[in-house]
C-alpha cells in the first residue's frame, strides 16, 4: 500500500507521515458534522481511526467503500464531490485538500523550505 498525504487547509502545510524526517502534529478531518483527531499520522490515509476515502465515499452517498473514495479522489470531474477536511484547528472547508507532492514523506527538513 502507498502512502497519502495533503496539504491542512488552514496553514498549507504538508501532513508529514511518521517514520519520515519531519515532526507529526495534530490533524483534524471533518466532514461538516463529525471531527477526528489525529496525533502521529502514519501515511495511509487514517486519522482518528477514520479512513479519509472511506468517509469520501460516505460523504458522497456509499457505504464507506475505501477503494470507490479513493476512485472519487482520483477522478478528473469532480463535479459535486464532497469532501472531508484536513486542519489543524477543526474547521470544515467545504472544499478537496490539496495533496501533498512528497506524500508526507520527509527525507531531511531543508529540501523543500515552502512546506
Amino acid at each position: 500500500m502507498g502512502l497519502f498525504s495533503w496539504k491542512t487547509q488552514d496553514t498549507n502545510e504538508s501532513i508529514p507521515a511518521s517514520g519520515s524526517s519531519r515532526e507529526t502534529f495534530t490533524v483534524y478531518m471533518s466532514d461538516g458534522n463529525n471531527t477526528w483527531r489525529e496525533d502521529n499520522y502514519e501515511g495511509y490515509g487514517e486519522f482518528g481511526g477514520k479512513d479519509y476515502y472511506a468517509l469520501l465515499d460516505e460523504m458522497n452517498g456509499g457505504d464507506g467503500d475505501r477503494d470507490r473514495g479513493i476512485d472519487l479522489a482520483f477522478d478528473e470531474e469532480k463535479s459535486g464531490v464532497k469532501f472531508p477536511s484536513l486542519s489543524t484547528n477543526g474547521r470544515f472547508y467545504n472544499e478537496e485538500p490539496e495533496q501533498c507532492e512528497y506524500q508526507g514523506w520527509f527525507y531531511d527538513d531543508d529540501e523543500d523550505e515552502d512546506y
